[in-house]
């Protein structure tokens, strides 16, 4: 059976505030203590396949990101708690 998860593969650049590229690393952070061993591409897959096709469902998504306060991801972002994971490849800088 083939799984999705292994089929051929599209790099797509994103472009978003630098909060929210830190909160991605958080998620694989937390997926790693949870034993999963993972990426950051597969977080975020899992997340876009997660989400709902509803229109309705999405633009509440986007309603609430749009109005989030510049440092709403703060404090989850400053976790402590979590395994520090090294991805593998190049090292992204951070400005």
């Amino acid at each position: 059976m083939e799984l999705l998860w292994q089929r051929p593969r599209r790099k797509t650049l994103v472009d978003w505030p630098e909060d929210v590229d830190t909160r991605l690393d958080v998620l694989v952070r937390t997926a790693a203590a949870a034993g999963e061993q993972t990426s950051r591409s597969q977080v975020l897959a899992a997340l876009v396949t997660a989400a709902e096709i509803r229109p309705a469902a999405i633009a509440e998504l986007l309603h609430s990101y749009r109005q989030m306060p510049a440092d709403a991801l703060e404090a989850d972002n400053a976790r402590e708690d979590l395994p520090s994971v090294r991805s593998p490849g190049r090292t992204r800088t951070r400005k």
